[in-house]
């Protein structure tokens, strides 16, 4: 089977198409042979097989056994690169492939959802794969090569030189109560009215905990004495449903909460003083050649911030 090794890409469309029309000169014309170098191809083809491939006769020709079996893989393998040039063009240009990103809650809901979802209606073929939770996690998994890129926090015992860093977008903490709360209407409330209350906050050590833990210290007020610690978000609204707790959740989650959109009995208070989280940021690995379409995504992602 030495023939084989010496099939070109035309060799093969030219059988194809004598298949298909069964006319030599149909078959040529189709892809821009002459009827003299079409015949010259197709005989060295068969000298080399040892058999021909097509019967000839008046009304046209037609496939021998050996020339169904030739036509068959033909196709097959023309097919085939008809699937390569369009997947290479589409990895090339961004307009398909997969791209794994990892991301803290807020930035999330705020950046990355908008993000995919524009660059989706052009490139629906473009797979993404979105895993979210604390900046401890997303930057390790992001050292074991599972992301492409992240949006969090760098952990202080990280040394930011081994990452490349982009800019930075400060974070807002909400207090969501359920809307029977005694303090829900209230248009101006502070920290002093809240300590009385039973909160759920996230574990201690996380960015909101120490951004309220800050807030408390800063205006002299007693960090509250009835706290449950929880960064899970069925348990927070678990809470919510059946108590007048306050829970801490960042502004973009809260606001997806007290939509219209989600029918929750949600809402969140009117602090006369914003409480601001540390700043994420979206970070990579240092060096780290990113697929066209990851660049794509980060492209959508950084004009949000």
């Amino acid at each position: 089977m030495d023939f084989t090794r010496k099939l070109k890409t035309h060799h093969l469309r030219l059988v194809v198409k004598i298949s298909e029309t069964t006319k030599l000169q149909f078959a040529a014309e189709s892809i821009g042979l002459s009827q003299p170098a079409a015949s010259r191809t197709l005989a060295e083809i068969e000298t080399d097989i040892g058999a021909p491939l097509f019967i000839r006769s008046p009304k046209g020709m037609y496939p021998t056994p050996i020339g169904e079996a030739f036509v068959r893989h033909a196709q097959s393998i023309l097919s085939g690169f008809e699937t390569l040039e369009a997947e290479v063009n589409g990895l090339g240009h961004g307009e398909m492939g997969e791209v794994k990103v990892g991301s803290v809650t807020g930035p999330a809901i705020r950046c990355l959802v908008p993000a995919i979802l524009d660059l989706k209606k052009g490139s629906p073929k473009i797979e993404t794969t979105i895993e979210v939770g604390p900046s401890t996690e997303m930057i390790r998994r992001l050292e074991q090569a599972h992301f492409d890129f992240i949006i969090a926090r760098l952990p202080h015992d990280y040394d930011s030189r081994a990452f490349h860093i982009l800019p930075a977008r400060s974070e807002v903490v909400s207090l969501v109560v359920r809307n029977t709360h005694p303090l829900a209407q209230e248009t101006q409330v502070s920290l002093d009215d809240l300590s009385s209350y039973d909160w759920t906050i996230q574990e201690r050590g996380s960015p909101i905990r120490s951004a309220i833990e800050e807030a408390f210290a800063a205006s002299g007020t007693k960090i509250p004495p009835h706290i449950t610690n929880t960064s899970s978000l069925v348990v927070m609204l678990g809470l919510l449903e059946r108590s007048d707790t306050i829970a801490t959740l960042a502004e973009e989650v809260a606001n997806l909460l007290t939509s219209r959109a989600t029918g929750a009995n949600l809402c969140v208070l009117n602090l006369e003083r914003k409480i601001m989280v540390s700043p994420y940021f979206v970070i990579m690995e240092r060096g780290k050649q990113l697929s066209r379409a990851a660049e794509r995504l980060l492209d959508a992602v950084l004009s949000r911030f």
